[in-house]
């Protein structure tokens, strides 16, 4: 759940506009501001020694992203970049925890959050245990229909094949492979190149 914006402006966060593929932090970086997206999209992500990447979660509008070190005064453990032109509330972590103090609701909510995202670590971990990249990928697309609570037969899953590789921990070959399979058996359908499930 979103802090109200206007709540954050009133408190005197800053309201900055980013370019697509513009670096907001770096693993290592002391973690100084509370983000949260007020448009466009912000992934997180890990290099592994052959500069594979491993994304541990993407943000959408009212997302907020990278509270945790705020709290325990660690330097983030992953980057942060934007994948669209986007445009973000920052706030220093001063004021983001006087709100916090000054808002019990808010406070609340915040623990909700942490909670869902705890979980949602859970089931990704569990999914990246699955042997099969069929099945892999078919658990996530599940979460993520689930977490959409869309009423619609299929949804439009909006993540690229590279996107969906990076999530899962596979290749882009085999996410490629594997979705025309899953489209041959019907259970995914695949229309203008975009995967729905």
């Amino acid at each position: 759940m979103p802090i109200d914006a206007n709540i954050l402006i009133t408190y005197g966060a800053s309201v900055n506009r980013y370019k697509k593929n513009t670096i907001i932090f770096q693993q290592d970086d002391k973690a100084k501001f509370y983000y949260q997206i007020l448009d466009g999209q912000v992934k997180t992500f890990n290099l592994n020694s052959n500069f594979k990447e491993f994304v541990h979660g993407i943000f959408n509008v009212g997302d907020s992203f990278g509270e945790p070190p705020l709290f325990i005064q660690e330097p983030y453990s992953s980057n942060a970049v934007t994948t669209r032109d986007s445009v973000i509330i920052k706030l220093s972590r001063t004021i983001f925890l006087q709100i916090l103090e000054e808002n019990p609701e808010i406070q609340k909510s915040l623990l909700c959050s942490f909670a869902q995202n705890l979980y949602d670590k859970s089931v990704s971990s569990r999914m990246l245990n699955n042997q099969t990249p069929e099945q892999r990928i078919l658990d996530f697309l599940g979460y993520f229909k689930k977490k959409s609570s869309s009423s619609e037969d299929k949804i439009l899953i909006p993540y690229t094949r590279q996107e969906l590789a990076n999530l899962t921990g596979l290749r882009i070959e085999t996410v490629i492979r594997t979705l025309r399979k899953l489209s041959e058996t019907n259970k995914v359908d695949i229309i203008n190149h975009k995967v729905y499930y």
